[in-house]
């Protein structure tokens, strides 16, 4: 146990939020103190995110001890900030399970507690949410409030202002806080805006305001100067014209670390009817200096110890990640036509190197996974060549973009897709597992899975060399300790290659899960052939290997259904060659966070399992 009254006397006695509204005023910044020095020692004891839940914890608290929750509902966009959350509702002593096989989950999930109203992964969910839930309440004559914490880098993606824009039309009482972590204001500075926010979120300026509409509401000219000069005066002194034009009253922004005063303009806030937007500035990694210098460094963080104000240092294998980025430098190189494209992902897709080297061809386009396929696609058609550098589950969110705007046109993009299959601890809403299913479905589409680091550069170079749209598909995390190369040199589209040759049983498989191939081969003395290509499929190869062999089975880290397993079926039924078919992949269900070794056993994807399910 480690939320212990002696060391936390106050939090230790918070179990639910009703708890934390018994307690004075007074003591909630004690209660605040508690929160973000257990928030140090429980995430640095089992890893996770770090930076962005210490930057949230006095808005949490104001939160949860003003509104009634779960009645009133706070949707959290990401999730990355929701730490202080969990433990405010029932959590805190599960929390240095997160993100682990059966532990907590890394996100607010509607399947964990009645206090995560809204599951979420992805980011810029979380106006468009609240916003459905506010006119169903609505509709049913409820006056609940509800409310939705999104992060300044989450607003950058275009559906948050979609739900902006739509929301303004449907007058629900709904309240926005967007949580600015990324600038700092001044103390002069700050005090002003504090108090503007208290001044435009109370009743005296709410009742002025609304009084002046109906005195100057039948003389037109007047009024509509009275509206100019308001948006004049506070479009000067505060940056929330645009937000008022969509519809919002605009309050802030406030100093998100200031205890009284989102008290204070909070509780005001709830009084107010209709949509509320509330900008509150902090800082992320509060109270942990290190995370305050280095938020990127320490938005995820492994198991640290808080004393040495350092990150451990640990000797890593290459990263597909990094074989990636390196080989995008070296393209870079050799072409000056290469453009480099993420949408936020400049740490996790490897882009750093790049970044610095060749910054006029680097385009980080925000959490906006859509504008950056079509921009690339923009790109392409002046004889560019774009890189696009995305997860797998983020693609997903550009699908439409992906086939109207690229492949429809035959484009000259190649998509960098990383995190392809199990991902870990991040959960269900990060797992690569539908890519190979959504991408091999769509015409002039190259898709290539690699096994190893080597076999990764070399499709990269052959996607780039391909004139049309291709993707190469590479999972999180080290290889199996190939070199990868420096070279640029390419394959054969299409072409697969035997890796081991045995009798009765082949294997095919698809990227990452060759190694367990060559492990079950062994037992079984087996045929594995490393399929390479998921389209074009190999024709010939199958064609061979279904002559020479009693059962094929496929393997791939990947759903079943319309995967790379399903490919091979589909052009044995299509040829009348006839051979018995175990196709083995990621199941019809969503698969939870844990560990990858965990979570691959668990799906029958390990020499165990294949093993097993070939065996019968």
């Amino acid at each position: 146990m480690l939320c212990t009254p002696d060391k936390y006397p106050n939090l230790a006695h918070i179990n639910l939020p009703e708890d934390l509204r018994e307690q004075a005023r007074s003591d909630l910044q004690t209660i605040v103190d508690e929160l973000r020095a257990f928030l140090i020692e429980s995430t640095s004891q089992c890893g996770g995110h770090f930076a962005a839940g210490l930057g949230t914890v006095e808005l949490t608290v104001a939160l949860h001890y003003l509104f009634d929750t779960p009645i009133d509902k706070i949707i959290w966009d990401v999730g990355h900030q929701a730490y202080p959350h969990k433990v405010l509702t029932g959590r805190k002593e599960e929390l240095i399970s997160i993100r682990q096989t059966d532990g907590l989950h890394p996100f607010p999930s509607r399947f964990e507690s009645e206090y995560d109203c809204f599951g979420v992964g992805h980011s810029s969910t979380s106006i468009s949410a609240a916003l459905g839930m506010a006119v169903a309440a609505k509709a049913s004559g409820d006056e609940r409030r509800f409310v939705a914490v999104i992060g300044d880098g989450a607003m950058t993606a275009g559906m948050a202002f979609e739900a902006l824009n739509h929301a303004a039309d449907l007058d629900a009482n709904l309240t926005v806080i967007l949580n600015d972590n990324d600038m700092s204001i001044s103390e002069n500075v700050g005090g002003l805006n504090n108090y503007l926010a208290k001044v435009l979120s109370g009743k005296f300026y709410s009742s002025v305001k609304e009084g002046g509409k109906k005195v100057l509401q039948n003389m037109p000219t007047i009024s509509e100067w009275a509206h100019r000069v308001e948006e004049h005066m506070k479009g000067m002194v505060l940056p929330g014209t645009l937000f008022e034009e969509l519809g919002f009253n605009y309050i802030g922004p406030i100093d998100g670390h200031s205890l009284p005063t989102l008290l204070t303009t909070i509780g005001n806030i709830k009084a107010l009817k209709g949509p509320q937007l509330l900008h509150v500035v902090t800082r992320k990694g509060k109270g942990f200096e290190p995370a305050e210098k280095d938020p990127i460094k320490y938005h995820a963080v492994p198991v640290f110890n808080p004393q040495d104000k350092e990150l451990p240092q640990t000797k890593k294998k290459l990263t597909y990640s990094n074989v990636f980025g390196h080989w995008l430098c070296d393209m870079a190189a050799q072409d000056e036509m290469l453009m480099g494209i993420t949408p936020a992902m400049r740490e996790g897709s490897d882009l750093i190197a790049f970044s610095r080297q060749y910054p006029e061809r680097y385009f980080d386009v925000g959490i906006a996974e859509q504008h950056a396929v079509t921009l690339a696609a923009g790109m392409a058609c002046e004889n560019a060549k774009p890189v696009c550098a995305i997860y797998g589950s983020f693609l997903q969110r550009a699908y439409d973009q992906l086939i109207h705007d690229v492949a429809l046109q035959d484009l000259d993009v190649l998509f960098a897709i990383d995190r392809g299959g199990i991902v870990g601890g991040d959960g269900a809403t990060h797992h690569g597992a539908f890519d190979l299913s959504y991408l091999r479905c769509i015409p002039n589409m190259v898709v290539m899975t690699p096994s190893d680091e080597r076999e990764c550069r070399l499709m990269l170079s052959t996607g780039y060399y391909h004139q049309g749209p291709a993707a190469v598909r590479y999972p999180r995390g080290a290889g199996v300790g190939v070199e990868a190369g420096d070279d640029l040199e390419t394959i054969e589209i299409g072409k697969a290659v035997i890796r081991r040759e045995g009798r009765d049983t082949v294997l095919l498989a698809f990227g990452s899960l060759l190694q367990v191939a060559l492990e079950v081969a062994e037992e079984i003395d087996a045929t594995v052939v490393d399929m390479r290509f998921v389209k074009p499929l190999d024709a010939a190869m199958i064609t061979q290997m279904a002559d020479m062999h009693q059962r094929m089975v496929t393997l791939e880290e990947n759903v079943i259904a319309g995967g790379a397993g399903s490919a091979v079926g589909e052009f044995l039924n299509a040829n009348g060659i006839n051979i018995s078919v175990l196709n083995l992949g990621l199941p019809d269900r969503f698969v939870e966070h844990g560990e990858p070794v965990d979570l691959l056993a668990r799906c029958g994807l390990d020499k165990a399992g294949v093993l097993k399910a070939i065996k019968g």
